[in-house]
């Protein structure tokens, strides 16, 4: 499991990249949702979510083809976006308000987010089984994606929103 997290993190990172720029390639309504739309520091935490539910996705085959335990699936997937989130602004936030924003300081970060998502993603799926833990962490995707539709298209004002390269909030005019 531990060389499968290995790989998912770096797959992550570089999924990452690519994620960056899908809704600008392909702009949709369903690519909004999934991809940012915009450099507001809320549209990039999409690039958190959506590479660890993907990666997950491959993950979720691997342990099945190599028979390897694991308790608390879509909990682990929930969850662990969830904290890289959080990780992610915990850091990003201070750092940028020093250093201001800085690309090579933002992949750090969000290398660093990854390796702790996986982790917290490890943790979840080597406890013993929770009782409705699909439920759970299916509910915690769908909230998240939902919300992510939401401020997508109706941003609060708020500097997480605001897109400092087009001086707007939301979607692209």
């Amino acid at each position: 499991m531990t060389k499968i997290k290995i790989i998912s993190v770096v797959l992550c990172l570089l999924l990452s990249v690519v994620f960056h720029f899908l809704y600008t390639a392909f702009p949709s309504p369903i690519t909004s949702i999934f991809f940012p739309v915009n450099e507001s520091i809320w549209e990039h935490m999409k690039l958190i979510t959506m590479p660890i539910i993907f990666t997950s996705i491959i993950e979720y085959f691997l342990y099945k083809s190599f028979n390897i335990p694991y308790h608390n699936f879509t909990l682990a997937i929930g969850i662990s976006s969830l904290f890289g989130i959080m990780f992610y602004l915990i850091l990003y936030l201070p750092i940028t308000s020093i250093f201001k924003h800085n690309f090579i300081i933002a992949i750090v970060i969000l290398l660093l987010t990854f390796i702790f998502s996986s982790y917290i993603s490890y943790i979840v799926l080597n406890t013993n089984q929770v009782k409705y833990s699909n439920l759970i962490g299916f509910l915690l995707i769908f909230i998240k994606i939902i919300i992510f539709a939401i401020f997508t298209y109706n941003p609060p004002k708020n500097y997480l929103f605001y897109d400092t390269q087009t001086k707007s909030y939301g979607m692209p005019k």
